[in-house]
């Protein structure tokens, strides 16, 4: 494997000093601030000599590891044709590694040219810092139709009474043995991290006494944030080898749809300072798009673009091992002037480099610019959030009066989205952004109110359900009913065929207080709670993935179709509660609330998988075969609990008599 070149822009250590290097299209001049031990007093300003390629660049003598350092830029200043240079805005390098801080909102990082104030006491510093040769990328520690573990790092064990309080809410937690022995109690085979990288805190959210507590919105792509991995690369590092120790693989949700530098009023950080015209998409006049929702998009189709995405992403895999990246609002990533090109440069240069054309490639498939909604359009081996096997599922468990039909569908890698032989769907039922398990079944509306926006954030059709009283309940009849959904989700994920994801704490049945959008809820709202977790569901999910992994006719990405295996068995029958064979199709328009999905599961044998949404006990008739049997089976049939899922493997019994 041909090693990829190291990035050219950044600080890099040479012999006697530090190369800066920092790319802009449409800046006159580039200066490097060069900031005292402690980042405070600006001691020197270096201008950057402009190259042929756009790149400033100068070799500093006697500057090496520790020293602080922001750049200032000049040129042009007329934001409503997307220009912001400022000299009186101190920027921090787009391919900085290590910050002294982390970024906070103030009016005087938004404040327009020529106010006189100057930016650099609000802004975070760089910190050079030498960097091991980056070492190649071993094979995934993941494949499709494994189980991903998405987590926030913080709210993962900021409550946990096993970890050592210094490092609770830390990325060097997850290297914790309580920790790992949780996660490979779970079967988790991948953990997925939502952001890492330094962000901004949204400007209405001080005022709040609020803070971003999930990361979404960043200013830096290739530094870690303080807050959250204070030991900057060296701690995510340690943490990845733990965690592949453990067997279990490390995905990164990256960001670069967007940066926290906001809409036309925001802030001036970064890229927007260093050439905005280059960087972000406008409308014809100069307008920034907000294709995010964010107040501006990334505009993934130009050179500098593409250079600083492929470069951070190198980073990551090169420096800490990571074993791929889940990208948020994903269809920026090729987007063009009309829509999304699943053939767009960006998408063939991932796939082209030899490090990172290795990787697990997640898209979350969605944006809200024009033709955004992109599931089933990226390209292969590309995974993908499954959004319609969430509604799906809920909509089954909740009553839908429609037939079973697009819910079987779901089960079986969803055949109506990804085209055969392998389905890329990312099943889950709940996520980061929406309900929580627990909350979707205990709550019919989002309450939303903490967030400081008059509950007008958030999705407000959640496909969910109360059971007569909304949040918490002390009916025990209540209670019984929620725990029993949830385990009914969660066995229905777990039954699912491909890849499934399964937001932590939701094992053990954590809530939000039916916040469906707790991106500002740095708090107890979002931190699980460990000591007053469901035990016996937590220990439920647990025996549901040592199941799915001891049966991987439950896992196999192989899209199932009905057709025959090489036993003769087909790979999927459906049927119903009496054991009549039926097809999806069959199902268009008539309510069946009991029905039963059978798996050829390699061998000789079959695996069934029964579904009851009825409120009473439903008996199963399961077809029969000689030299086979069903061993749940009484009087050649199996009883479902109400609104529950029961497996059942079949067993040979010996030959059969001639």
């Amino acid at each position: 494997m041909t090693t990829p070149r190291a990035p050219a822009l950044g600080a890099t250590p040479v012999t006697g000093g530090t190369r800066f290097a920092v790319w802009s299209g449409g800046a006159t001049k580039l200066w490097l601030c060069l900031f005292d031990a402690r980042g405070e007093a600006e001691l020197d300003r270096i201008p950057l000599e402009r190259g042929p390629d756009g790149v400033f660049a100068a070799t500093v003598p006697g500057i090496g590891a520790g020293a602080r350092y922001g750049l200032r830029a000049d040129g042009p200043y007329d934001p409503d044709r997307g220009l912001w240079f400022d000299p009186s805005k101190l920027l921090v390098d787009p391919h900085a590694v290590t910050l002294d801080r982390s970024f906070a909102w103030d009016p005087v990082i938004a404040a327009p040219r020529g106010t006189g104030i100057d930016s650099a006491p609000f802004v975070p510093k760089a910190i050079i810092t030498p960097l091991p040769a980056p070492k190649p990328p071993a094979a995934p520690r993941f494949r499709p139709g494994g189980l991903i573990y998405e987590l926030q790092v913080r709210a993962f064990t900021r409550l946990h009474p096993a970890v050592p309080e210094a490092i609770r809410g830390t990325v060097a937690a997850l290297a914790h043995p309580a920790v790992l022995d949780h996660l490979t109690r779970l079967g988790v085979d991948a953990v997925e991290l939502m952001p890492v990288t330094a962000w901004i805190d949204e400007r209405h959210l001080a005022a709040l006494g609020l803070r971003n507590a999930w990361g979404y919105n960043p200013v830096v792509f290739l530094a870690p944030e303080p807050r959250i991995c204070p030991g900057g690369m060296a701690e995510l590092a340690a943490a990845v080898t733990a965690l592949h120790g453990a067997g279990i693989g490390v995905i990164l949700d990256v960001v670069y749809n967007h940066t926290g530098e906001g809409e036309r009023a925001g802030s001036v950080l970064s890229l927007r300072g260093l050439d905005a015209q280059a960087y972000f998409r406008h409308h014809e006049g100069g307008h920034l798009v907000n294709d995010t929702g964010t107040g501006n998009t990334l505009d993934c189709s130009h050179p500098a673009t593409r250079r600083l995405v492929l470069d951070a992403m190198r980073h990551f895999v090169g420096q800490a091992g990571i074993d791929g990246f889940r990208f948020d609002l994903a269809p920026i990533l090729g987007r063009n002037g009309h829509g999304f090109d699943p053939d767009a440069a960006l998408l063939r240069e991932i796939a082209a480099d030899p490090w990172l054309g290795t990787r697990v490639l997640i898209a979350e498939p969605w944006d809200i610019g024009p033709g955004g909604y992109a599931l089933g359009r990226f390209p292969a081996p590309w995974l993908e959030w499954n959004d319609r096997f969430r509604d799906r599922v809920r909509s089954f468990w909740q009553g839908t009066p429609n037939g079973p039909g697009d819910f079987a569908t779901a089960l079986a890698g969803s055949g109506d989205v990804f085209p055969p032989p392998q389905t890329r769907t990312v099943n889950f039922v709940a996520a980061h952004d929406g309900f929580t398990l627990a909350d979707l079944v205990s709550y019919d509306e989002k309450h939303n109110e903490a967030n400081g926006e008059a509950n007008r954030d958030g999705h407000g059709t959640n496909h969910s359900w109360n059971h007569g009283v909304e949040g918490p309940s002390d009916d025990p009849m209540v209670r019984t009913a929620r725990r029993r959904d949830m385990r009914a989700l969660l066995a229905t994920l777990f039954a699912s065929r491909g890849t499934i994801m399964l937001t932590a704490g939701d094992e053990f049945g954590r809530s939000q207080s039916g916040n469906n959008n707790a991106y500002a809820q740095d708090n107890e709202t979002t931190w699980l709670d460990w000591e007053g977790r469901d035990t016996e569901l937590e220990a439920f999910t647990a025996a549901l993935a040592a199941f799915r992994r001891a049966h991987p006719a439950l896992s196999d990405p192989v899209l199932l179709t009905g057709e025959p295996e090489p036993n003769g068995l087909p790979d999927v029958a459906w049927l119903t509660a009496g054991g009549k064979r039926k097809a999806t199709a069959d199902w268009e328009g008539h309510r069946c609330d009991a029905f039963a999905m059978v798996l050829a599961r390699g061998g000789d044998g079959r695996l069934a998988v029964l579904f009851n949404r009825t409120a009473g006990e439903v008996a199963f008739r399961l077809p029969t075969r000689p030299g086979h049997a069903w061993p749940d089976a009484r009087r050649g049939r199996i009883a479902v609990a109400p609104r529950s899922v029961a497996f059942a493997a079949e067993i040979p019994t010996g030959k059969p008599k001639p």
